[in-house]
């Protein structure tokens, strides 16, 4: 695909129900046959019903990933990327555009995908995951601030410095949080399309190919 300029210097993804189809602690739920304790809370953080922080370790806590379940989520995530990302992300690199995974999920699981697409891991922001020697679930990054529901408004912030003009696109409450930070939000419903996205976000695509934000990235001057 041809360079276009774009109007931004760096362009964030969520990466759950964004890049790939799946919402991971989900996929890892039913493989543990937890599901029903699972996804409800998902759905309610999500859904901006609850905040995350009431949310991220209880989930955790009933799930306790080893490293083998994460694994298999790495694989299911390259499974199930959404239709258009790598165009997406294809696009943005030509026109010399930062791109990054800011996400509540996984890092172990989501960092495959990033190298998928070429994205730089420390252009990954991700709750990491500690195992034990023998591969069992020990704890996560209880002090990463994406386990908050300000979390990505705390990243975008730190980006927006860096970089000036940034833009995010995700489909959750997390996601037009980062409004606060000066982040120009892109609601992306491909995947999950959210009365709180589609009602908050600066602009909303409904998808089902990520590439239907390409046209909002690339026309008109940037946002000051």
């Amino acid at each position: 695909m041809k360079a276009r300029k774009a109007r931004f210097d760096a362009v964030c993804f969520d990466f759950d129900s964004t890049l790939t189809g799946l919402e991971g602690i989900d996929e890892l739920a039913r493989r543990a046959g937890v599901e029903t304790a699972i996804a409800p809370l998902t759905a309610l953080a999500m859904d901006g019903a609850v905040a995350l922080d009431e949310v991220y370790s209880r989930r955790l806590e009933i799930l306790r990933p080893d490293r083998a379940a994460v694994s298999w989520l790495g694989a299911r995530y390259l499974e199930e990327m959404v239709p258009g990302a790598d165009t997406t992300v294809d696009a943005l690199h030509q026109a010399g555009v930062a791109v990054y995974i800011v996400s509540g999920g996984l890092r172990e699981a989501i960092l495959p995908s990033a190298a998928k697409l070429g994205i730089l891991p420390e252009r990954v922001h991700a709750v990491g995951i500690e195992f034990g020697a023998d591969g069992l679930f020990k704890d996560f990054d209880r002090i990463s601030p994406l386990v908050k529901s300000d979390g990505k408004a705390v990243i975008c912030h730190t980006l927006f410095q860096d970089h000036g003009a940034i833009a995010l696109v995700g489909d959750g409450s997390s996601d037009v949080a980062a409004k606060t930070s000066g982040a120009y939000v892109i609601g992306f419903g491909g995947v999950a399309a959210r009365e709180i996205v589609r009602r908050e976000a600066d602009i909303f695509i409904s998808g089902p190919s990520l590439t239907g934000i390409l046209d909002v990235l690339f026309e008109g001057p940037k946002p000051t």
